[in-house]
């Protein structure tokens, strides 16, 4: 097949790129960027690794030049972000030239919209999966563990890293606050989009509009408790049509106080008209002393991760009549002081987010995900395969699966779930 990897010169894109121009039924990939040069330079260097791989420019603004560009591929992978900005348009021409979809939007606004087309792709015979990534992506098929054997789901969140101790999460972070060109990078600028204004969180089994980081109090499975913080991502709005949990379901970030407040200054600013997204975005690479003081009294007002992992699922719900807490998080991902290495992959978030989505593409391509609509990760996706390919692409979650820690790179505990804040409860 052909592929057309839109963004694909990005730092998600190019590792996607990558890892796609190595899959069995993958013969050309277009490297499509609006930087033209950006797009053969990625060529050069991945020349000779498999598929064919070739440069082409296309601007997503520019509606033909995008349809042109679709028309011209059997499947799209698509990297350009925000996708509050981007996602939509690109789906729907998609859909248009009947072009199968692939993509990483970690935006639940367009998310909820894409879904809506889930019957004009069916019509068209396009499959669309939307949020093939790290956060959404790997997190939603945890969740997929966590609920599995599960009789009814009560409570269900999905939580990822930003600074906490153990992972290089904040400095990977920081890598990807600016683009090649100086500027507030998708990445950060879509950060901003989902810390201000109104998310969408699952409270009493409907989708709600909340602040985002509300705190978030946890006791889980093995003796792990702490407090993570909301943030707005798809995995409320697509766990919420898969598994109808009853009770409550966010996305969180696992994050410490000093940051956690300072997350929370950006965010008023932005409500507050002080700041837009790409300016506040900008505050993160190099933080103002005004800022950094008014977050420094408001660190004392948050509470810490304690030992929760730092990229987890977690439910609960009942088995058999009991009540039972579930945690799913791959194996050799955990938290401060439990002796495990930490995950080279999930610790770089290009790497974390553009293999996953090359993963999607290979479970597309032999059928396994590739039935007609649009859909979330845990809808068509299978969890066992992704999870044992994912493992294959880090060498330090091999080699704990292959001394018995998982048998394909994830570690699922479960507890009974006690009252009063006793191990196995999730309090929100």
């Amino acid at each position: 097949m052909k592929i057309l990897a839109l963004g694909g010169p990005g730092a998600m894109g190019a590792v996607a790129v990558r890892v796609a121009a190595g899959l069995p039924g993958v013969r050309e990939i277009v490297v499509a960027d609006r930087d033209l040069e950006a797009a053969r330079r990625l060529v050069r260097r991945l020349a000779g690794n498999g598929a064919v791989l070739r440069p082409r420019k296309v601007d997503v603004d520019d509606g033909a030049e995008l349809r042109d560009a679709l028309a011209d591929a059997d499947v799209v992978l698509n990297t350009v972000g925000p996708y509050y900005r981007f996602g939509l348009a690109v789906l729907r021409a998609a859909i248009d030239t009947r072009t199968h979809y692939l993509d990483i939007c970690d935006d639940w606004e367009p998310t909820l919209q894409m879904l809506e087309l889930d019957g004009a792709a069916r019509a068209a015979g396009v499959c669309a999966l939307v949020g093939m990534g790290a956060s959404p992506g790997v997190s939603n098929l945890l969740a997929a563990r966590a609920v599995d054997g599960l009789d009814t789901v009560e409570d269900l969140y999905t939580a990822w890293p930003v600074d906490v101790p153990g992972t290089d999460g904040g400095q990977d972070e920081q890598n990807l606050l600016t683009g090649p060109d100086g500027r507030p990078s998708a990445a950060a600028v879509h950060w901003m989009q989902q810390i201000s204004g109104q998310v969408a969180v699952v409270h009493a089994g409907e989708i709600v509009h909340r602040r985002p980081l509300r705190p978030v109090a946890l006791t889980l499975p093995g003796g792990r408790s702490g407090t993570a913080y909301t943030v707005g991502h798809p995995e409320p709005v697509t766990l919420h049509r898969s598994y109808r949990p009853t009770g409550d379901a966010a996305n969180l970030m696992v994050v410490t106080p000093a940051t956690a407040a300072y997350l929370a200054v950006l965010r008023d600013d932005i409500d507050g008209g002080r700041l837009t997204n790409e300016s506040a975005a900008a505050e993160l690479a190099e933080p103002s002393l005004l800022r950094g003081l008014r977050s420094v009294a408001r660190s004392l007002t948050f509470k810490g991760p304690g030992s929760l992992p730092p990229f987890f699922a977690a439910a609960t719900g009942l088995r058999d009549g009991r009540p039972v807490t579930v945690l799913a998080h791959l194996a050799g991902v955990s938290g401060a002081g439990e002796g495990l290495p930490v995950s080279s992959l999930m610790d770089d978030m290009a790497e974390a987010t553009g293999i996953p989505l090359a993963l999607g593409l290979a479970q597309f391509l032999d059928g396994t995900a590739a039935r007609p609509g649009v859909h979330p990760p845990e809808a068509v996706v299978d969890p066992g395969r992704f999870f044992r390919d994912l493992a294959r692409h880090d060498p330090s979650r091999a080699a704990l699966t292959a001394r018995g820690h998982a048998e394909d790179g994830v570690i699922v505990e479960t507890a009974e779930a006690g009252r009063n804040g006793a191990p196995g409860s999730v309090r929100p």
